[in-house]
């Protein structure tokens, strides 16, 4: 790590290698070397004006239950429609799950898929977040697979150029798994060089759980950057108060961007030692700059805090962030409900969701970022629509939802139609190489633009998907 708490040490030719390999652990992107971090080609142009600058992608990781909360099924037979029950909400003529009121009332704000359909039975993100669903299953990130939007983001280089174009919190998928690291939020056959900056966290917990992965505990603390860790007792949340230490950081990174030894550097290293030191990114993940009343309005836990952090990167103009929600205690997955569905829902997950948001949905529009930032909220898949004898809900991805806020995308809008069990869509279905391919027309980036695979093919970066036109406003 970089020294901070002295002048430092004043060196002939100026910075050396040993320092300049300690800069190196303050990377932004988990497991890169300085030398590899942004061996970029020349700018890709084949984009035009979006009308979304960013994207928040919540992912609900483990597959939520879409008949449980957004496509309800009251008249359906007792073990399909399950324990809940709808209430109205603010979008016409739709009815939601009455554990979402604070979600309810913003609807109308919202555009409603609900029917992505495919067959790619995984915990992974990859397919929503690259559209490709080919792969197999089974095998965690793989260096063949697809990249994601944020890594055709840093790709074609959107966004500002002292900035990450892409951030995943509060860390990878899979995290709690052992270090699992599953796929989705990649440079895939790109290159690790386009992987996002993965954001760290270190949670707490409040008890233990009363049954491995179907009692989840709620992650306490908050998303910091890689290399902050080994400073002792310094990730984010304690930050606040103490300036003076920012201050020899921010001293300190000035001294070494002056350094010679910056010159010896070839360009890509050089962009990839401004990326490292960007105060902006570290203000971004310093909440001691918000107020208790808007902490409190996320949520004191990692999600809120992870939500929090997005709008703040938003703000600062980083195109895409992805917000992975995974329990880590004891490994679950935080939807994948195969035993306990009502209970995860109506304990954790629904108030969660019903806490950040809403959060996330007034606070941008109050600071006018609503109308430029896609909210995306859903997960790899959907549940099936007959409840098991263990009161959970297994694996369906032929069935889920996608909600989209923001960014472009219809308001007060349902797209596509189930059949009466919520088991298949009957009218609009849409994969996910149409949704990501959505995305990409919304950022300004051709979904048909081609990217070369590890052996010179080109591929489509949204897998051959078109944008889903009855979402766009």
């Amino acid at each position: 790590m970089l020294s901070v708490h002295g002048s430092g040490a004043n060196r002939a030719g100026g910075l050396d290698r040993r320092e300049l390999l300690r800069v190196g652990g303050l990377s932004l992107f988990a497991g890169m070397t300085l030398p590899r971090l942004l061996r970029a080609t020349e700018q890709r142009t084949v984009r035009g004006q979006g009308r979304a600058k960013s994207v928040i992608l919540f992912n609900l990781l483990g597959g939520p239950s879409h008949m449980d909360m957004f496509d309800m099924k009251p008249d359906a037979p007792a073990e399909v429609r399950g324990e809940f029950k709808p209430i109205a909400s603010s979008l016409t003529g739709l009815r939601i799950c009455e554990h979402l009121p604070n979600t309810a009332r913003l609807m109308h704000k919202a555009c409603l898929i609900r029917t992505i359909s495919h067959t790619y039975n995984s915990h992974d993100p990859l397919a929503i977040m690259t559209g490709f669903t080919g792969g197999n299953p089974q095998l965690p990130a793989q260096p063949a697979d697809p990249p994601d939007i944020g890594a055709i983001c840093q790709y074609v280089e959107l966004g500002p150029k002292d900035l990450p174009r892409a951030v995943c919190l509060p860390c990878y998928p899979g995290w709690g798994q052992e270090g699992y690291r599953r796929g989705g939020p990649y440079g895939g056959f790109l290159g690790s060089q386009y992987d996002p900056l993965f954001s760290l966290c270190k949670p707490t917990f409040g008890r233990e759980p009363k049954q491995q992965h179907y009692d989840p505990v709620m992650p306490l603390g908050e998303p910091y950057l890689p290399g902050l860790d080994s400073l002792p007792e310094m990730s984010v949340d304690r930050f606040d108060g103490r300036r003076t230490l920012l201050q020899q950081l921010d001293d300190t990174f000035e001294k070494t961007r002056r350094s010679t030894a910056l010159e010896r550097l070839n360009k890509f290293q050089q962009r990839a030692f401004a990326l490292l030191t960007s105060s902006k990114t570290r203000a971004a993940f310093d909440l001691s700059q918000e107020p208790d009343r808007i902490r409190d309005r996320y949520g004191r836990n990692l999600f809120g805090a992870s939500m929090l952090i997005a709008r703040r990167l938003v703000e600062a103009g980083v195109p895409f962030i992805s917000v992975h929600q995974e329990i880590f205690r004891h490994y679950g997955h935080a939807y994948d409900m195969h035993e306990n569905n009502f209970g995860m829902l109506k304990n954790l997950n629904l108030p969660l969701l019903d806490q950040v948001y809403p959060a996330l949905i007034e606070d941008l529009e109050a600071r006018g970022l609503l109308e430029t930032t896609l909210v995306v909220v859903m997960g790899e898949m959907g549940r099936t629509p007959r409840v098991n004898g263990k009161v959970g809900r297994d694996h369906w991805p032929q069935c889920g939802f996608s909600l989209l806020t923001g960014g472009g995308v219809k308001a007060d809008h349902v797209y596509g139609a189930t059949d009466k069990q919520a088991a298949y869509p009957v009218s609009d279905p849409v994969s996910p190489a149409q949704l990501v391919a959505t995305i990409y027309h919304l950022l300004g980036i051709d979904p048909h633009m081609t990217v070369p695979d590890r052996t010179g093919r080109p591929i489509a970066i949204a897998q051959g998907g078109e944008p889903v036109k009855g979402v766009l406003a």
